[in-house]
């Protein structure tokens, strides 16, 4: 007689790895006691919003161009194409401020900042490739700032080779040509080195002073607009008289002078004699734009990366953008054309103090490469800690004592300096943009990535994002690298290619998941009715089967026609699942059989569903009319009849004497009973699988459920120990992440989820509420916490307990299970001997606690006891306490899956 028990089986990836293990980290919630045994180390001081993100983002984002370059662009595109062109530049990096915004929020990040994000959602082939760009990003972003200070520099200090002043300046001292700005070059980055390798508390610091002096000289360039009369400006001495004007005019407010800027009038950009374009104009504006990572970058230094970033990086966007328009319109109006195409520093010519914009061009300049070059060794030392290239990067693993990646500054320093051969900042501007502009198509992508895949861990508490924003950041992204330089665009992207091959190959294994394992896994993930909506967040679903009989006696293998049959039942059910179908001389063995086998590769099924042992008979809602092909025949009927040949039967047996099956796959002829239903369960908990138990489910109405206020109802204490009140080891963080998961799918997305605290008279209940909270903010879920009293069931509990324990120790000294007794120290169970009366007060507080009935409930399995002479009572203790509950998931979980990192 066969025995049909399909088994449901899912793995939920995002945060496991792909030997199916779960990498634990500093991050993840720990026991008290976990806590107790690790000492506190000593922690570097950490940065607040402002400090950590709003100020280094302000400046790398002004730096060069407010100064330096807003008066370029305006004098080559005119204010009409400048408008367009920040519009434009603003739209791409929104939207990658929105992906990045999301990814932050989803968790605790740690160093790294883009790097991290990018690689724990894409995994490290495409994050370490993508990591190394962004590296080289911030290094020729570094050294683009430091030859933009240098020509400042030389604009003010310079003189020309025939011994006059490059500006008519009378502080006219320091030589001009190619080795001297290496040279000077060279000084600048060495200064910034020095406050790089002291830490980023002290960068932190020295930002706040150039953030003040910045924010001084942009008020009096606004005043100077306004109060500066009329005036004549010398260019600087690269012209002469033969070639053209020697000056220009800051005319003040004219209509004449703003027609005679709105139109475009690209030139030669008189730094390197090369004509400009719409392309590469955006090139160099675009590096203002840039600067959106540096707080992200400095998020292993941040107290609250996940507040922090979103808030302190939007606030800066904003700010720049208007900044940014407003000097736009205000140059338009004030400044002669040839004024802002022959001399890019005539901010300081206007202002109504001069030396005043000049400090403030040092300070956000030197600021910018700062924040560039310490964003840079942040990096480099996140992709060593991942061992992403071997042994070729282990030096920069190095720290000091207060945690500052020393050896990973240093290196950053060698290659900035390399950088600085070419010479011209607008040499390197095109570059610099390229690589930026991939690194953010690699944000948008990650993002979209996750959001597509329906990652379970993925639940960003920032929600103003959507698949949308992610395809246009992208789509921006790659028109304007193509834009501005198609040559330079495709060379980075094989470049990128070529790391990601490099590092496929030279990688360790990932102990972090990858997306690619939850888009795959993406396309196998609707079950059976609830187990259909769990599961759809990027699972592995495996229908199994279990038939008894003996290979030895029977002339061929039965299930060989029995595979038809079962991918039928997957297409009329209008699932996506895989099939194993096994032979074993009991169910038992059959389960572990598959739950030995089950998986693909490296992906290993981790949670086994299965329906409640009970006396209720099951709904057989497979002998539905529209599956006129199945014929639920018992093996012995199978006959040769040719009438029968072109109306294939499908081979499900009946069930329990001819019954049919439920939705759960209860057990057929209950031919096996509740100590091999338990010990299944004690096998799967053994072998380090999740175990969920589905009652009530032949109940279960979906189009009923899913009308009107729907509820779900999660107790994540152990009801089978009510001494115990610990709410967050592993079996209620997977009990959370479950309810999570259904609430985050389409159907049940108006779900509330209600999280019932248990509690006693005298117990603190604020403190234990305030704790259970910060848990579910921590875990990005929303949940209305429900406090119950049950005192009176306790009370219960407690009288019986003492009897129970004097007849434990009268049939102790019998020594019938004296062997079980001792299996059991070094397998402790968590149940306890709980009395019918207490159980059943139990079940009626759980029915009592709802005005509407909710449509699913989870309860906290516990695990079956060490002593498998009570797995009768252990099954009784379920049966009793999830009596008439309605539709009911008892669930024990096995596996941390769920983490407050990314």
């Amino acid at each position: 007689m066969s025995e049909r028990t399909p088994l449901l089986h899912y793995r939920l990836s995002a945060s496991v790895n792909e030997s199916g293990e779960h990498r634990r980290d500093e991050h993840e919630p720990r026991s008290p006691a976990t806590d107790r045994r690790r000492p506190a180390a000593k922690q570097p001081p950490k940065l607040n919003t402002f400090f950590g993100v709003v100020i280094p983002t302000l400046l790398s984002m002004f730096s060069v161009v407010v100064f330096l370059r807003i008066g370029f662009v305006v004098g080559q595109c005119g204010l009409y194409q400048t408008i367009a062109m920040l519009l434009v530049a603003y739209f791409i990096i929104s939207m990658t401020v929105l992906s990045v915004c999301a990814i932050s929020t989803n968790g605790a990040l740690d160093a790294g900042g883009a790097y991290y994000m990018i690689s724990r959602a894409l995994g490290p082939e495409f994050g370490g490739s993508i990591g190394i760009m962004f590296f080289l990003a911030n290094v020729c972003g570094s050294a683009l700032f430091v030859l933009g200070l240098v020509e400042a520099i030389l604009t003010t200090f310079g003189i020309s080779d025939d011994g006059s002043s490059l500006t008519g300046s009378r502080y006219a001292a320091l030589p001009t040509g190619y080795w001297w700005s290496l040279l000077y070059g060279t000084v600048i980055l060495l200064l910034c080195v020095l406050v790089c390798l002291v830490g980023a508390h002290i960068y932190a610091k020295a930002t706040f002073l150039i953030f003040i002096i910045v924010m001084v000289v942009l008020g009096t360039i606004f005043i100077s607009f306004f109060a500066v009369p009329f005036r004549t400006v010398q260019l600087p001495g690269h012209r002469n008289a033969s070639l053209g004007p020697t000056s220009a005019n800051f005319t003040g407010f004219k209509l004449d002078t703003l027609l005679g800027n709105v139109q475009a009038d690209y030139v030669v950009d008189y730094t390197t004699g090369v004509m400009m374009s719409f392309a590469t104009v955006f090139a160099v504006m675009f590096n203002g734009c840039t600067g959106i990572m540096a707080g992200s970058n400095m998020s292993g230094d941040l107290k609250n990366p996940s507040y922090s970033i979103p808030r302190g990086t939007i606030t800066a966007v904003i700010f720049t953008f208007v900044i940014y328009n407003l000097l736009s319109i205000l140059i338009s109006c004030t400044c002669d054309r040839i004024l802002l195409q022959q001399d890019y520093g005539f901010l300081t010519d206007i202002n109504v103090w001069h030396p005043l914009v000049t400090v403030g061009v040092y300070s956000s300049t030197l600021s910018a490469a700062m924040s560039n070059l310490i964003g840079a060794s942040r990096i480099l030392y996140a992709l060593a800690r991942d061992n992403l290239l071997g042994r070729f990067l282990s030096p920069a693993k190095h720290t000091s004592a207060s945690g500052n990646p020393w050896v990973s500054v240093l290196i950053s320093w060698i290659f900035v300096q390399l950088v600085l051969f070419s010479g011209k900042l607008n040499t390197i501007a095109s570059i610099v943009t390229i690589f930026f502009l991939l690194v953010y198509a690699a944000v948008d992508l990650a993002c979209l990535a996750l959001e597509w895949a329906s990652a379970p861990n993925f639940r960003p508490t920032f929600r103003y994002f959507t698949w949308h924003t992610c395809v246009l950041g992208i789509m921006g992204c790659a028109v304007m690298m193509f834009l501005i330089n198609a040559i330079y665009a495709s060379a980075s992207i094989a470049f990128m290619l070529l790391l990601l091959l490099l590092i496929h190959y030279l990688s360790p294994v990932s102990s972090w998941g990858c997306i690619s394992q939850a888009l795959i896994f993406h396309q196998l993930n609707e079950t059976i009715s609830l187990v259909t909506a769990v599961n759809k967040k990027s699972g592995l679903y495996v229908l199994g089967h279990v038939q008894l009989g003996d290979l030895d006696v029977l002339p061929s293998d039965p299930l060989q026609s029995q595979y038809d049959s079962w991918l039928s039942l997957v297409d009329h059910l209008n699932i996506k699942a895989f099939v194993n179908l096994t032979l074993a001389d009991s169910v038992r063995h059959g389960v572990q059989h598959l739950l030995f086998i089950s998986g693909l590769g490296g992906m290993r099924p981790n949670t086994l569903v299965l329906g409640f042992y009970d006396d209720i008979p099951p709904q057989d809602l497979l002998q539905d009319t529209s599956l006129s092909i199945c014929k639920f025949t018992d093996n012995s009927s199978q006959t040769d009849d040719p009438e029968d040949q072109n109306d294939p039967p499908c081979h499900f047996p009946p069930v329990r004497g001819g019954v049919s099956v439920g939705r759960g796959g209860v057990w057929g002829g209950k031919s096996m009973g509740p100590q091999e239903y338990v010990c299944v369960i004690a096998d799967a908990v053994k072998m380090l699988k999740n175990v969920a138990l589905a009652r009530y489910f032949g109940q279960f109405d979906r189009t009923q459920a899913l009308q009107g206020p729907i509820f779900v109802d999660v107790w994540p204490v152990n009801l089978l120990r009510p001494d115990s009140a610990a709410y967050v080891d592993t079996c209620s963080l997977f009990l959370l992440q479950l309810a999570c998961i259904l609430n985050m799918t389409r159907a049940w997305q108006k779900a509330k989820l209600r999280l019932f605290l248990c509690v006693e008279e005298g117990r603190s209940l604020k403190g234990t509420e305030q704790k259970l909270r910060h848990l579910l903010k921590e875990l990005r879920m929303k949940a209305e916490i429900c406090t119950v009293p049950w005192d009176s069931q306790v009370a219960l509990h407690w009288q019986r307990q003492t009897r129970s324990e004097k007849i434990e120790e009268m049939e102790s000294e019998e020594g019938g299970v004296e062997a079980d007794k001792v299996f059991a120290n070094s397998f402790p169970s968590n149940t306890s001997r709980v009395s019918d009366e207490y159980l059943q007060a139990v079940n009626k507080l759980i029915l009592d606690q709802m005005l509407r009935p909710p449509a699913i409930r989870f309860l906290y399995l516990p695990r079956p006891p060490a002593d498998t002479s009570r797995y009768h009572d252990y099954l009784n203790q379920l049966e009793l306490l999830t009596r008439n509950l309605g539709p009911t998931l008892l669930i024990h979980g096995v596996t941390p899956v769920i983490t407050t990192d990314l």
